[in-house]
């Protein structure tokens, strides 16, 4: 009809002219033409006489040539040629007065416009009645249908909220509509279509909002109602609520009874719900009824999931037998998927290429891969579930299965059973096993060479023979150059050469051809870092913590790096991250600590370091900065149970004994100060620094045993004196010299060896005196009974109204070196 309106207003339409003729022509409205009897009238006076046949031809003919000719000229609104004796210009030919099918009472220069659209709108239809009955309940009926549409499309969008609340609104609206009905008289014309429709679709959407319960009355008031055709089906899906509610026994009781109203026409429908009953015989335990509804669907119609199914059936109660008989009937269950080869173009007919091609990735074959790969899913996990259990060994149960998979339509599963009985004897750490079986892929195809060659590279490399490992990743490169673990493990045998430019650019290659291969890009980061360039390698871990959000290692690398680039703010807040991922490792606690002390913050410091000693309580670094810390606080007598751990961690190390000693006499424990040292002298008998504090000791505290102290003192002494004679007189052997000839001085070098993380701590305990300061005996070989606290001087005494002492307190000459301060 659009058509025909465009048409009729085309000024240059064929059909334009036809209605706009001369008025000349009509012979009915001559009566009504003045111009027309003026002439009659004129001439003669009187009308003429009748002498032709039919009166008005006559008069037509003079009347065309006196008085319409000039007035109104016929091409003035014709556009078509004139024939006959028609003058130029006429606007049709003089076959008719009027066009064919019309009335002259059409109006004069009207368009040709059959839909009337030039004059005006058309009349109006006649109006509904929208106060009947029947056209309320219509609207009423229309209202549900569209509150139906919409609950449904707010479900697919996602909004299960918004479908469920338009889903009880059309179940008002339909309540509603029935009350109309029995109101109106006419409830035999109820529609229980729309009853059905609204019922089922507000228990679904209960069901998918997690409204189990009203789900399950919904659905029951469907079943219930004798009026609804073929409602028993829906038991499926009360029994489908009952094994998400775990209530497997009422789900099982459910199935079979929606079984009973199902016709074994509906013989694919039958089979799901016998999936569904086995598989909540498995939830249940009880194996052998699910093996019954396995058995039964295995026979009638075999499928994937239920074969793998019913492995596990058997697996669950050790019948070795009946799992390879089961392996067998899974190999064999068809696809229904066509051979590759129609995906491979044609030579010789471009027609057929372009069709190929079209359809090589369309859904139909993506959907068949898809089908194509959860068989080879299903096929190795069982392999690899039963091939330990079925024979004698796990390789014998290996072997049984690849030789099934050869001899049937998945013969490529083959070579990765291989493989996976190859990294069955890594797990088991048989490593010469484990690399027989990969040797054996040197002759196969280069996907499975390439895999075997990678394998066997990486076990080389955790072997540390580099040089096989080498090889065997040359081996796999070759295989499939664009192979990613490949050419990481080449690049890995680069990096422990040292080569890290090298190295690098095999990890790049790595990450050019699968941008996903983490490995690499870790790896990169790490010769980055080897290589000094610490922003590309920041660069590198930052990009990997967007893959990998939560990865322990690349935090810890993150935080490294931004304290080598002196940034120790952002490594203390990627420490802080790290810790909310691993809150028990040790070692990240104690460099949180290690920050905050550089940064001068003791308190937090003192946190961090707590809490990595009560998880580690053996890091010696850890021990000695707490009992610093507690040294440096004037608490000697909390510092004594770390020096007391450090001596159970060293033994050997003198100073830990020593230092609590000196905690002991400090805190005011004289007596456990004695005992200390004397426990001390007895394991260290040669050690000089002991004997001075058990002289001292000794003497002011009045015992007879200091007399016994200063001799032994003196004998030391002189063994001391007569040692580094040797030292002098024999150059060439002065190192093990020294080692062998100051038994009493191991824990001087340990003190001075332990500096380093001191410094960066900024507590330092001091450093006993050893073979490199020796001891001088003065000539008159009097007892030199002084010595040097290690814990430092302590703070003075207040004053009291005691005697002075008329000698010089040596305690009071201790020094307080700068070392343990902060």
């Amino acid at each position: 009809m659009e058509h025909v309106h465009l048409a009729a207003e085309d000024e240059d339409d064929l059909y334009s002219g036809y209605n706009d003729y001369n008025p000349t022509f009509d012979a009915e409205e001559l009566d009504n033409d003045a111009g027309f009897q003026q002439a009659v009238r004129t001439s003669h006076g009187r009308r003429p006489p009748m002498t032709a046949k039919f009166p008005g031809t006559a008069v037509g003919g003079r009347a065309l040539g006196t008085s319409f000719g000039s007035r109104v000229p016929l091409s003035s609104s014709m556009g078509r040629p004139m024939t006959g004796a028609v003058q130029d210009g006429a606007a049709r030919p003089m076959t008719a007065v009027r066009a064919a099918g019309y009335s002259s009472a059409v109006a004069r220069g009207s368009t040709f416009d059959p839909l009337g659209q030039s004059k005006g709108p058309a009349p109006p239809l006649e109006a509904k009645n929208e106060d009947t009955p029947e056209e309320k309940i219509k609207i009423m009926e229309k209202k549900v249908n569209d509150l139906i549409e919409e609950s449904c499309l707010a479900h697919s969008r996602g909004d299960l909220q918004l479908a469920l609340d338009k889903a009880k609104e059309a179940g008002r609206k339909e309540r509603a509509l029935v009350r109309q009905r029995e109101q109106t008289g006419t409830a035999d014309a109820i529609n229980l279509d729309l009853s059905y429709s609204v019922l089922f679709n507000l228990a679904n959407q209960y069901d998918n909002n997690g409204m189990y319960p009203e789900a399950l009355n919904t659905y029951q008031v469907i079943v219930k109602n004798k009026m609804f055709t073929n409602a028993g089906r829906l038991k499926v899906n009360m029994a489908n609520i009952y094994f998400k509610q775990k209530n497997y026994a009422k789900a099982i009781k459910f199935y079979r009874m929606a079984l009973d109203q199902i016709s074994n026409v509906h013989k694919e429908m039958r089979i799901k719900i016998m999936q569904n009953i086995g598989v909540a015989f498995i939830r249940m335990g009880q194996y052998s009824d699910a093996i019954t509804s396995f058995e039964h669907i295995m026979s009638e119609s075999p499928n994937l999931k239920t074969g793998f199914n019913l492995i596990l059936c058997y697996y669950a109660i050790g019948d070795r037998e009946r799992m390879k008989r089961s392996f067998q009937k899974l190999i064999s269950v068809p696809l229904g998927i066509d051979e590759e080869d129609k995906y491979i173009p044609a030579n010789d007919d471009p027609h057929t290429n372009m069709v190929i091609e079209a359809i090589k990735n369309d859904q139909l074959h993506q959907m068949e891969r898809e089908r194509k790969a959860l068989a080879e899913k299903f096929i190795m996990t069982a392999a690899k579930l039963i091939a330990p259990v079925i024979e004698s060994s796990f390789a014998v149960g290996f072997d049984w299965c690849v030789d099934m998979v050869k001899s049937s339509v998945y013969v490529e599963l083959a070579n990765d059973l291989e493989l996976s009985k190859a990294i069955t004897y890594l797990r088991q750490r048989d490593f010469n096993q484990a690399a027989e079986t990969l040797k054996t892929f040197e002759k196969k195809d280069s996907r499975v060479k390439s895999a075997a060659a990678t394998n066997l590279s990486f076990l080389y490399f955790l072997e540390k023979d580099h040089d096989q490992a080498d090889h065997y990743a040359n081996l796999a490169m070759n295989a499939d150059h664009y192979n990613p673990a490949a050419l990481v493990n080449k690049g890995n045998v680069i990096f422990v050469r040292e080569d890290y430019v090298k190295a690098a650019e095999f990890y790049k290659e790595a990450l050019r051809n699968d941008s996903s291969c983490t490995e690499g890009l870790y790896n990169l980061g790490l010769a980055y870092k080897r290589l000094g360039r610490l922003e590309d390698a920041l660069d590198c871990f930052l990009k990997l913590h967007a893959i990998l959000r939560n990865s322990s290692q690349v935090m810890y690398q993150i935080a490294n790096l931004y304290e080598m680039l002196e940034d120790p703010h952002q490594a203390t807040e990627w420490l802080m991250q790290l810790i909310s991922i691993t809150p028990t490792d040790p070692h990240i606690l104690a460099k949180l600590g290690e920050l905050y002390d550089n940064e001068g913050d003791k308190s937090q410091a003192f946190q961090y370091y707590s809490e990595s000693y009560r998880y580690f309580p053996s890091n010696i670094e850890v021990i000695e900065w707490l009992a610093a810390y507690y040294i440096d606080t004037e608490f000697c007598e909390k510092a004594i149970k770390y020096f007391e751990r450090a001596t159970l961690i060293q033994p050997t190390q003198v100073k830990w004994h020593l230092m609590v000693a000196s905690c002991y006499r400090r805190s005011g424990n004289y007596q456990k100060a004695l005992e200390t040292y004397k426990e001390t002298h007895r394991r260290f008998p040669e050690n000089v620094e002991c004997l001075r504090f058990l002289v001292r000791l000794s003497t002011d505290m009045g015992l007879k045993d200091a007399q016994d102290y200063a001799t032994k003192l003196k004998k030391v002494e002189k063994m001391k004196e007569i040692r580094e004679q040797r030292v002098k007189s024999g150059r060439e052997s002065s190192a093990r010299t020294r080692r062998e000839g100051s038994a009493g001085s191991d824990s001087g070098q340990s003190s001075h060896g332990t500096s380093a993380k001191g410094e960066r701590q900024g507590i330092k305990l001091r450093a006993l005196p050893g073979s490199s300061e020796p001891y001088e005996a003065s000539p008159q070989r009097d007892i030199d009974a002084s010595y040097v606290d290690p814990l430092g001087p302590q703070l003075e005494r207040p004053k009291t109204a005691a005697k002075k002492h008329t000698e010089e307190d040596e305690f009071a000459d201790e020094e307080y070196m700068n070392d343990l301060l902060p």
